[in-house]
């Protein structure tokens, strides 16, 4: 297990930032390796089985030297209130790029098979070939568009059915026969709402 060194003393504390905001670098590696302890225990309602413990202490590292870098000596609070605030802030901007990406990565997951046992993803169901979007329109633009359309829909059957089909914000893609059991009706019904929910996006991407 990792041994963190103790926190300072107010009177430290203080004698140390005041030497960092001069520059001292020194100082600041004191400050940050005596408040390692707090970014581990912050860390830890980030941490999960997808997650390594030790990229989440470099990240919320980085925001406690952001804190240190920027702490108003004059407020007269201690670091810990507002390194705890950059710190969360760090990790939460970590956790949002994360699901930005998994937005990205989902429309090429595969959604099922076609007649000819071919694999295919959300972008085929729209008709889009890849090539051709990226000559005409960057890819990743396209796909903040969907997400954005989908994002403003009202909750509904239309929306609820395009997330679950599609596997969208990184769920697991379902079958029509699967969505049907969820909501509580026909199969057809379902193909009904995904053709009238993809043929708008296809209208409003103008593809």
């Amino acid at each position: 297990m990792q041994a963190f060194l103790e926190p300072l003393s107010q009177e430290e504390e203080q004698y140390y930032l005041k030497k960092s905001r001069l520059g001292d670098m020194e100082a600041r590696n004191i400050l940050v390796e005596h408040n390692l302890r707090l970014v581990a225990h912050i860390v830890k309602k980030y941490n999960n089985f997808d997650r390594d413990k030790d990229d989440l202490i470099s990240v919320g590292t980085i925001g406690l030297i952001k804190a240190i870098n920027t702490y108003n000596l004059e407020k007269g609070h201690r670091l810990v209130t507002y390194a705890s605030r950059c710190i969360e802030n760090e990790l939460l901007m970590m956790l949002r790029q994360e699901r930005k990406s998994a937005k990205d990565t989902s429309l090429y997951e595969p959604i099922g098979i076609d007649k000819e046992g071919n694999e295919i993803n959300l972008l085929d169901v729209l008709g889009a070939d890849e090539n051709d979007i990226v000559d005409e329109l960057d890819l990743k633009e396209k796909i903040r568009d969907l997400y954005k359309m989908v994002d403003e829909m009202e909750p509904s059957r239309e929306k609820t059915t395009l997330i679950m089909r599609y596997g969208l914000y990184g769920k697991k893609p379902m079958t029509q026969k699967e969505v049907a059991k969820e909501l509580h009706i026909s199969r057809s019904y379902v193909s009904r709402i995904e053709k009238k929910a993809v043929e708008k996006i296809k209208r409003r991407l103008k593809l």
